[in-house]
């Protein structure tokens, strides 16, 4: 496991922290990618479901809150899953009813058919704007819709959460490390982070995570 950045955050250490960390960074990438490719439409929904429970929570805590409920996604009612996550994640209760929510209306809208229905925008916005403003969907705000698209093979979206928000802010890029709380807001952050990794040369998706590495010590989902 590598260590957490820390000295004072400069351009020149995240440069070094992504040369150290490239492969395992990419290796992860093309991970996602290959769940765009060929993960079925339950695979596609799963990690929506870890999305659903990374929001307030961290990634590790996602990743175990997911294993609890993969055999039961397709099946379980919002006591099932409740008992499923008691002592693994912090709102077994409220990200039971996401899940359930989520499932039966999009399997009643879509079929459950996310790789047609997400691959129809024309645009990247569109696609998350989708995600965040249908009522079909409960549980994704801006971020986490981002985790979700970076997590199954779609480029060029921002993670914000507080990890990349205090690399931000370190660099003076932003005035403060305050979630974005409106899609202006967050688009206007995610701007500046593009433009930020169009400066130091880092490619967008792998500068997000090189940042969110240097701040926890892993790349993770």
């Amino acid at each position: 496991m590598a260590k957490t950045e820390r000295t004072a955050l400069t351009i020149d250490n995240i440069k070094r922290a992504h040369r150290e960390r490239r492969r395992e960074i990419r290796e992860r990438l093309a991970e996602f990618a290959e769940i765009g490719r060929n993960g079925s439409d339950e695979d596609l929904f799963a990690e929506m479901v870890f999305c659903f429970f990374t929001g307030g929570c961290s990634a590790k805590m996602g990743i175990n809150s997911l294993a609890a409920v993969r055999p039961i996604l397709g099946t379980a009612d919002v006591g099932q899953f409740t008992n499923a996550l008691l002592g693994v994640h912090r709102y077994p209760n409220a990200r039971s009813k996401y899940i359930v929510h989520s499932r039966d209306s999009l399997k009643e809208q879509i079929g459950l058919r996310l790789r047609e229905r997400l691959e129809r925008f024309e645009t990247a916005d569109e696609r998350r704007d989708w995600l965040v403003r249908d009522k079909s969907i409960k549980g994704l705000g801006y971020k986490e819709a981002s985790h979700y698209l970076r997590n199954i093979g779609y480029k060029g979206y921002a993670i914000l959460d507080k990890h990349v928000l205090n690399c931000l802010a370190e660099l003076k890029i932003i005035d403060e490390p305050k979630p974005p709380n409106t899609r202006s807001r967050y688009l206007s952050v995610e701007g500046k982070l593009r433009q930020f990794a169009c400066d130091v040369n880092i490619d967008m998706d792998e500068v997000d995570l090189v940042l969110w590495s240097m701040k926890t010590g892993y790349v993770l989902k």
